[in-house]
């Protein structure tokens, strides 16, 4: 095994405040608190700079490292069902579009949740449905995220979930390692 700096302190900061930020959102704090409106805006800008930092940052943080494509994902699934293993230095292809999917769902979400806050939306039904329906949507991806990051990290031998606290990951000396 080689430890390799994978994630910069920018993206693990954010990831782990769009943990906390959304947690707090989802399952804490009362949707009816002045608080909350405010941890969603904290949210959206977090999304924000990721999105910009997704432009500028470092290699592995950089959308271009990671394209989402259906068809690198169908093959990480093949890999899975044969038992191949590829380990990838940065995102694998489903994890890509996992974050394409949170960052777009979590957006949607402050989205619907600012115009709930405008006279022009304030008490309209489908609005408040379609904010909560995303959350739920959000809830959904965040377990399966969960799960796959755990079960690629037995699968693969590399500790995913410590990778994004140490930015590093110990990948193996054989393979692609792309």
């Amino acid at each position: 095994m080689t430890e390799t700096k994978i994630w910069d302190p920018v993206v693990r900061v954010f990831h782990w405040s769009l943990v906390i930020g959304f947690t707090a959102n989802a399952l804490i704090l009362d949707d009816e608190d002045k608080v909350h409106e405010l941890v969603g805006y904290a949210v959206v800008g977090l999304i924000a700079l990721r999105l910009v930092w997704g432009l500028i940052g470092t290699r592995h943080a950089r959308f271009r490292d990671f394209p989402p494509s259906l068809s690198a994902a169908l093959g990480q699934v093949g890999d899975v069902a044969t038992g191949r293993v590829h380990v990838h230095r940065g995102h694998t292809p489903l994890g890509a579009l996992m974050i394409y999917n949170l960052l777009l769902t979590i957006l949607l979400i402050g989205a619907s949740g600012w115009m709930m806050t405008t006279t022009m939306f304030w008490g309209v039904d489908w609005v408040e449905e379609l904010h909560e329906g995303l959350v739920t949507w959000a809830e959904i991806s965040i377990l399966l995220h969960i799960a796959a990051v755990i079960f690629e990290s037995w699968r693969t031998g590399v500790n995913l979930p410590r990778s994004m606290i140490t930015g590093r990951k110990r990948l193996p000396t054989s393979g692609d390692g792309a």
